[in-house]
């Protein structure tokens, strides 16, 4: 059986004090989420060994947002993969759609940055997905094709099997257009065919997340795809309740 996954993405959002309270507001009510489900917190950089120190004991692993392309040196502001895993995190999350659009991730730079979450041990959660533009055009399969190729592609068959990717409806979110459990699981699906075409069978085993609005409203329709193992949570991760409530979208 695959991994459930249910991931907070805070964004640029809450001071470090803030990030603890909340980090400590989810440990508090974890119990309640099935066990089978891993809950991951991805605060800014500024908060992650507070958040870290927090959490210490508890279920919950911690996440960056994103590394650096390169493992040290004269990169002013960038922050190393083996800094972040120094701090206790085991994942990163590497070519979020916000990434791309307004800093110019390319696919030869997340290739150098997956290279560096893997050499520090950390599981990279790769995110992949279609703009407004891209998707009316009908071309929503081949853009996501296209970033799997180039990046997941170039994994050795050891490291695909740590890899978790997350599907962003970059289209659905802030248009006022809504994807369905249904558009999550059609892609989801086509995902995981892509992904067979290069791995086989371990392709089964990879979790894919979706990236969408997903709320404590409409999480267990969306969950209970056959595709879809979980959820890369945005807005709803920075209330505590919201977020647990996400994580029961797997209760039975």
């Amino acid at each position: 059986m695959r991994k459930h996954i249910v991931a907070g993405n805070w964004k640029m959002n809450t001071l470090p004090a803030e990030g603890v309270e909340l980090a400590k507001g989810v440990a508090a009510g974890c119990a309640a989420v099935p066990a089978s489900v891993n809950l991951i917190v991805c605060p800014p950089f500024t908060h992650l060994s507070q958040v870290a120190e927090a959490l210490k004991g508890s279920a919950i692993a911690v996440g960056a947002q994103n590394c650096a392309a390169e493992a040290k040196g004269a990169y002013t502001g960038e922050v190393a993969a083996s800094m972040i895993a120094a701090l206790g995190c085991k994942y990163v999350i590497l070519g979020h759609s916000e990434r791309r659009q307004y800093y110019g991730e390319t696919s030869e730079t997340l290739n150098k940055k997956m290279e560096q979450a893997y050499a520090n041990d950390l599981t990279p959660i790769y995110c992949v997905g279609e703009n407004l533009d891209e998707r009316e055009a009908g071309k929503h399969f081949e853009v996501v094709k296209a970033q799997i190729e180039e990046v997941v592609y170039n994994l050795t068959a050891e490291q695909f099997a740590k890899l978790v990717i997350a599907y962003e409806p970059v289209w659905a979110i802030g248009t006022g257009k809504t994807a369905t459990a249904e558009q999550a699981q059609e892609i989801h699906a086509y995902i995981r065919q892509v992904l067979a075409a290069k791995f086989g069978a371990a392709a089964a085993e990879c979790p894919i997340l979706y990236g969408g609005s997903c709320k404590p409203s409409n999480a267990a329709e969306i969950f209970a795809k056959e595709d879809v193992d979980g959820g890369l949570i945005g807005g709803a991760a920075l209330k505590a309740e919201d977020f647990l409530a996400i994580g029961n979208g797997f209760a039975e």
